[in-house]
């Protein structure tokens, strides 16, 4: 399907196929393109930054493999839930062609399971979270221009110079007026409409910018996924009371701006309690390792490295390369060297403390108060015997 989308206010006019291409009978639509585009953004900011919170890449991969996997099939599953129609079919139920993924959803999902998998590989639970938490804003704040391609995810009628306008916005505000008009909600299908999915976008972005530059200040960790949290839902809330395809919880209610406030909520007060916590105190990272089996084959005989949060990223991938490699040419037989040749140094020690014994029983030189008191003993035995 073709769009014809219009901004009157700033006198731009744009034609906007849905599908991207074709493959036979099968379509392509930008909508999937988009989305992945702004996950594989996402994921390449996460394992080059990975070494920041000393996450190893390696085993980062399972962890974002079943993250995304499991965050698009929530996000569809929560938008099938509170859709306000019935699907036809299973085929047209996990159909994402043409949209319909929940964003929330989505979060939900790829914190949960991929936090599972981060368990399974020994993977950093709360520094993950705070990395994904950035790399989350770059997936949403790209991802969020596929529903503008589809036409969706827009607001009610506006007069301020961007409100946008297209055969899509104007067929589906004709379709729902009656019921927007019950709910108190007056729209004009034949006007600009909030562009709510660059609200969004925009909202996204800035908050990836200011999450970016408080990684190297973060004080405890988690940080960063609390003010993800606070930062998203603020955002999510005032944009959703915007929109008029908002999937609703009740006849009033959003579900969107539900899950915001209580997830704002929750976090405001675990972010209170983490600056408590850590209060006077110096967040470390330990470096991440490579081969967690040889570390533990190392046992104590290893140092793991750390650095500081504040370290540039170059130092965190210096350090940790370095950290490594001295690992992988760790030896449990010359680890052990130094052990066996400690033990004719503590026999030779062993030997030489009698004569270290002797030294103390020669006769001492004047000068200490016990000093004294011995020879003034001997002068009177002397002068004892002298009488």
């Amino acid at each position: 399907m073709v769009y014809h989308v219009q901004f009157p206010g700033l006198g731009l006019e744009l034609t906007v196929n849905r599908v991207a291409f074709s493959i036979g009978n099968f379509d392509v639509y930008w909508y999937g393109i988009i989305i992945a585009a702004g996950m594989l953004l996402a994921m390449w900011y996460a394992f080059r930054h990975a070494p920041d919170f000393g996450i190893d890449g390696d085993r980062l991969v399972d962890v974002v493999f079943v993250g995304v996997v499991a965050g698009v099939i929530c996000a569809r599953a929560y938008y099938v839930i509170f859709a306000p129609f019935r699907y036809e079919s299973f085929w047209q139920m996990i159909d994402i062609r043409q949209g319909g993924l929940a964003i929330y959803g989505g979060i939900i999902g790829a914190f949960v399971f991929g936090g599972l998998m981060a368990k399974l590989r020994k993977v950093p639970i709360l520094p993950l979270f705070d990395l994904v938490g950035i790399c989350f804003l770059i997936g949403q704040g790209i991802g969020r221009w596929a529903n503008f391609i589809n036409q969706e995810a827009f607001g009610c009628n506006t007069t301020l110079p961007w409100g946008m306008y297209s055969e899509g916005t104007e067929s589906y505000l004709a379709s729902v007026q009656s019921t927007l008009a019950a709910e108190g909600v007056m729209v004009d299908p034949t006007q600009p409409v909030h562009p709510t999915f660059l609200y969004e976008s925009l909202w996204c972005l800035a908050g990836f910018v200011l999450l970016a530059l408080l990684t190297r200040h973060r004080k405890f960790n988690g940080q960063l996924f609390l003010s993800y949290i606070i930062w998203y839902g603020i955002g999510r809330y005032w944009i959703e009371g915007l929109r008029t395809d908002a999937l609703m919880v009740t006849d009033s209610l959003r579900t969107s701006q539900l899950v915001a406030l209580i997830s704002v909520a929750a976090a405001i007060v675990l972010m209170v309690a983490g600056f408590q916590h850590a209060r006077g105190k110096r967040l470390m990272v330990p470096l991440a390792v490579s081969d967690l089996k040889k570390l533990k084959q190392a046992g104590n005989a290893f140092e793991r490295e750390e650095l500081p949060a504040a370290a540039s990223h170059r130092e965190f991938v210096r350090a940790t390369a370095e950290m490594n490699r001295r690992l992988a040419d760790w030896n449990p037989e010359t680890a052990a060297q130094p052990e066996d040749t400690a033990e004719p140094a503590d026999s030779a020690a062993d030997t030489a403390a009698p004569v270290e014994t002797k030294a103390e029983e020669k006769p001492r030189t004047a000068g200490s108060e016990q000093d004294t008191g011995k020879t003034e003993e001997e002068e009177t035995d002397n002068a004892g015997k002298a009488d």
